[in-house]
């Protein structure tokens, strides 16, 4: 696999998984709860592009200027961290909620600010950074705004489907242990490159 190709694949994953069970998710259910599906979705995607790319930029360069194995030692006790937050779940607050509820401008406008101001120091912003001192930049960029806007579509489109009846628990342990597989994968990729 190429080095694109891998970078696409991993944060599109990382970052799908990631996204299960977020705040985000909840948002976009919340938005769509008012506004229709696909100007929610153009919101998400400006925001999600914007967010991540910025995510890129710091995590590539830390990436060019730090060595790889403690790059790759910190990026799987990051990978360790996200699991357990993830556990630990994640809520909008009620201002958060309010906000996705009584927006009266444009969908997209009103999605793409909410987007962008709830993703900053987000576990998904965090993730993105983390796999972009791994991979390309490129790569690791759209693999993550395509992941995190795969997420939230089907949040969208399942949670209209069952009536808002996620099976939680589920989506959190499942999350969960895939940044727990990822961080014990990274890790033992540092211990194998600081030898």
């Amino acid at each position: 696999m190429t080095g694109f190709l891998a970078a696409l694949a991993v944060s599109f994953g990382v970052i799908f998984v990631a996204e299960l069970g977020d705040k985000s998710q909840l948002m976009a259910l919340t938005f769509a709860t008012r506004f229709k599906a696909l100007p929610v979705l153009i919101g998400i995607t400006i925001a999600t592009a914007v967010v991540h790319a910025v995510s890129v930029a710091v995590g590539y360069g830390l990436g060019a200027t730090l060595p790889t194995g403690w790059i790759a030692l910190v990026a799987a006790i990051a990978f360790l961290v996200f699991g357990a937050w993830t556990l630990r779940g994640d809520k909008l607050t009620d201002e958060e909620k309010n906000k996705a509820e009584q927006t009266t401008r444009s969908a997209i406008v009103a999605a793409s600010v909410a987007f962008f101001l709830a993703e900053l120091g987000d576990k998904t912003m965090l993730a993105t950074i983390t796999l972009a001192t791994q991979y390309g930049w490129f790569g690791t960029w759209l693999g993550s705004t395509i992941g995190m806007v795969a997420a939230d579509a089907l949040a969208i489109v399942v949670g209209r489907q069952l009536g808002r009846h996620l099976p939680e628990k589920a989506i959190k342990y499942g999350a969960a242990a895939l940044f727990f597989i990822f961080g014990v994968w990274l890790l033992i990729d540092a211990i194998l490159q600081l030898n």
